[in-house]
Parts: structure tokens; C-alpha cells; sequence
């Protein structure tokens, strides 16, 4: 038995832009076009002219094309890409919601889609009728469901709303009974749209657990986010799409920083051989940006507990100049980290002679928060100020948080804000409250 879950091969859809869409025509149409006709005509005749506008034309967009890949039962699939790149198409194609123009999908196995909030919900259904109603479009004999039916309304905790038409559900109910439905039907495939964006901290740590969970258990998870500390922490293997098409494939961190990088072309490490067109002028110019592992590996994902290192490297031309190497941090918001000076004691103060120099900012482990870092590399003389020179965005990376609890996460799963991360010594102090105050202070006054 083949272990391949999805095939896709050539996948291609296409859209028509500007086509008027026919609608459903009635008797009463039909009838009420047949009296207009001849009417139409004498219009035509006499107040028709060759430069009338006519119907839009017709232009061809596709979404999607020449798409192929395999996936293997059990694997925990991300899918990123920017808007319009065709990964929710994509998903609408996978659970034949839509049906693809040209190529070939094959699905092994019983398909969960969560592609929309309450995606095959009933809204004047009850929540548990709805539970049922999903049951039986993928399949499921009624028993099926209903030895699933207690561990799904544990997990969207709606119990006192179970017998209420979903209409009437918030935003995070509605949501929270959606996924639960979805994941615990025990679907061989289970597809995800960015569903965790909606819903409280507690319940998306929840989808991420059992979304983990049904990988472990030997199902398929497909799951689209724009979230990329999210997709890392959950993915082993992502796609990403462009345009229609597939751009990369392959490790979750590796894809991701691919990802991030493609909106300014940098990478971890950047080299600038020919010096005469090297940032810099007559006095300093850089050779190359780096960034790397404590063991000097060039690192383009760091642990976020491991410490990594930005190094540059760079030519002095012209000696005398007392010469101050600065890193610039940024996430991929746009929000400054941090700013960092070389304080190395054996060059601090000192002018430099002609040469090249390596020098290298170790950030410790448990301090960068997890996410896409741009740093930028300058060399200045402070007195007076003066840029030698400053490559802005230099080279990027990824830092990727642990789900196992040993970070400055710890045990939650939801939305970690802060530009950084520090993972800090904590103290507690006890006393048991086992008598009033008012007793207490007799206590001691008598004593």
C-alpha cells in the first residue's frame, strides 16, 4: 500500500475575469425576453452605433499552475506564500470545494476542511446537530459520531450552548465547535485555513496540540498561515506558492526564511567580491555579512535557546581611523530590536592599520523573541561622526521558539508579543494563610 497521501501533478486553475456570468433563468424570463425581442430589434436598427460599448472583455487569471507534488501520510504540511498566491484555491481544490481546470489531485482517505469559520455549519442548526450534519458529509455512521460526540464538545466547551442554534454562537464559539468538529472526526486529511487567527491564547495552543496530534497519530495536516512562528513550531515541511506556482519546497525553517528573505533579497550570508563595488569609500569597505551558529555554522533558522552570531567582515584602506563596527536589528515588521557598538577592548579607541578585520556580536540564547530578524552592518568614526558604510538590509534569519517548555514560552501556544524574548530568573515566596490577621497580630504581640 502506497504510503502517499495527496498527488497532485500539473495542477492548474484558471478564472475568467470580466465574463458576465449567466444566471439562472426562469419561465418568467423566458417569456418576458420573447415579447422584448422584436422590440429590441427597431431599437438596434436606429439608435445602434459602432462605437456602443459592449460586453467587458474576457481575460484569463490563473490562480494556479503546473502545481506538483507528493505528500506522505502522517506529514504536517505548511503552505505560505503571499495574498493571491493561490494557496486558498488551493485548499478549496483539496477538499473539492472547487474543481481544478487542468492536472490530476488524488486523496487517499477522508478529507476535514476548515477553510472559513463554521465552513458546513447550519446556522439555524444547534451546535448538535451540526456535530451530526458534519459526520454525515464526510461518511460517518451516526455511531461514528457519537463515540467522538463528548470529546468534541470538551474541546470547544459549548456545553450549555449545545442545544442552540449556531446563529446565535460568538465569533470564538463558533470557531472553537468549527475546529473541533473538524479535527476530531478523525478525517484521514485535515485542511486548515489560517484558523487560528481567530479565538483566545488558550484556544489556539489548542488547535496547535491537536493539530500535532493528528499528525503524530499517522494522519495528514495541511495548514495555511501567514503566521511564520506558528508554521515553524507546527510544520516539518512547507510549501511556498507564487503566483500559482510552486517556489520552494522543503524544510519548515528553511522554506520560511526563503520566505522572508524574498521581500528584500537577502539571505544569511552576503559577500561583496569585487571591493571597488563594495559598500563603503576610501576609508573602509565590507566584504561580507554573516550569520552563524556557536559553532561557526552559517545559520539562516537559530534556535531561539542556542546564542547566534553577527559577523562582518571588512577592508580598512586607509589607516588612522579610530573605526566602530554596529549591527542594526530589525524584525520583519519594521521595528528596531536593537542597535549594538563593537566594544572589543583591543581595537576600542584605537586606530586601525590597513587590513582586513573579522568582527563578530554573540546574542545570547533566550533573548531574540522568534520570528524574521533583518540586520543591517555599518562601520563609523564617532569623532567626529562619520558612515563609512551602512548595508541596511545586509543578511536575514529566523528564529524559531520550542513547543516542549523550556523557553520563555513555557507552556503557551498563542501569540508571544515583545521585540524580544529574555527568558528571566524567577523567585516565589510562600506563607500558608492559616490564621486571620487580627489573630496573627495578637500572636505576636503576646510572644
Amino acid at each position: 500500500m502506497s504510503d502517499v497521501a495527496i498527488r497532485v501533478e500539473n495542477l492548474g486553475k484558471r478564472f475568467r475575469i470580466g465574463a458576465s456570468q449567466p444566471r439562472y433563468r426562469t419561465l418568467r424570463d423566458t417569456l418576458m425576453d420573447s415579447l422584448k425581442k422584436p422590440f429590441q430589434s427597431v431599437q438596434r436598427r436606429f439608435s445602434g452605433s459602432p462605437f456602443s460599448a459592449g460586453t467587458p472583455e474576457e481575460t484569463e487569471f490563473w490562480a494556479l499552475r503546473d502545481l506538483s507534488f507528493d505528500v506522505q501520510q502522517g506529514e504536517v504540511i505548511g503552505i505560505i506564500g503571499r495574498n493571491g498566491a493561490g494557496k486558498s484555491t488551493l485548499l478549496k481544490i483539496l477538499s473539492r470545494i472547487t474543481e481544478p481546470t487542468s492536472g490530476l489531485v488524488e486523496i487517499h482517505g477522508r478529507v476535514g476542511s476548515l477553510l472559513e469559520v463554521g465552513t458546513g455549519f447550519h446556522p439555524e442548526l444547534t451546535g448538535r446537530e451540526n456535530i451530526f450534519l458534519n459526520g454525515a458529509i464526510l461518511g460517518m455512521r451516526r455511531k461514528e459520531v457519537q463515540s467522538k460526540f463528548d470529546e468534541i464538545v470538551a474541546f470547544a466547551e459549548v456545553e450549555k450552548f449545545l442545544d442552540t442554534p449556531v446563529r446565535h454562537y460568538s465569533s470564538g464559539m463558533y470557531t472553537r465547535l468549527a475546529f473541533a468538529v473538524a479535527a476530531h472526526l478523525e478525517p484521514e486529511v485535515l485542511l486548515v485555513d489560517e484558523v487560528l487567527a481567530v479565538g483566545d491564547a488558550s484556544f489556539q495552543r489548542k488547535c496547535l496540540n491537536k493539530m500535532d496530534d493528528v499528525g503524530k497519530q499517522g494522519r495528514t495536516v495541511f495548514f495555511v498561515s501567514h503566521n511564520m512562528p506558528s508554521i515553524t513550531r507546527l510544520c516539518q515541511r512547507v510549501l511556498m506558492l507564487d503566483q500559482g506556482r510552486l517556489a520552494n519546497d522543503g524544510p519548515a525553517h528553511k522554506v520560511a526564511a526563503a520566505y522572508l528573505a524574498s521581500g528584500i533579497g537577502t539571505t544569511a550570508r552576503r559577500e561583496w567580491p569585487d571591493s571597488l563595488r563594495a559598500p563603503g569609500n576610501e576609508v573602509a569597505r565590507l566584504l561580507s555579512v554573516t550569520i552563524r551558529t556557536e559553532v561557526g555554522e552559517v545559520c539562516d533558522a537559530a534556535d531561539i535557546r542556542r546564542p547566534v552570531g553577527l559577523e562582518m567582515e571588512f577592508r580598512v584602506l586607509k589607516p588612522g581611523y579610530v573605526l566602530v563596527p554596529n549591527f542594526h536589528v530589525l524584525n520583519d515588521e519594521g521595528t528596531y530590536v536593537f542597535c549594538v557598538n563593537d566594544h572589543d577592548p583591543e581595537w576600542r579607541r584605537r586606530p586601525r592599520p590597513e587590513g582586513i578585520f573579522t568582527s563578530t556580536a554573540w546574542i545570547p540564547g533566550n533573548y531574540l523573541a522568534e520570528g524574521g530578524l533583518i540586520v543591517g552592518a555599518a562601520v563609523s568614526t564617532l569623532d567626529p561622526v562619520i558612515v563609512h558604510f551602512y548595508e541596511k538590509d545586509a543578511v536575514s534569519f529566523q528564529v524559531i521558539d520550542q513547543t516542549d517548555g523550556e523557553t520563555a514560552r513555557g507552556d503557551y501556544a498563542g501569540p508571544f508579543p515583545g521585540v524580544v524574548r529574555p527568558l528571566l530568573p524567577w523567585t516565589t515566596t510562600f506563607r500558608p494563610h492559616l490564621v486571620s490577621t487580627t489573630q496573627e497580630s495578637k500572636s505576636l504581640a503576646g510572644s
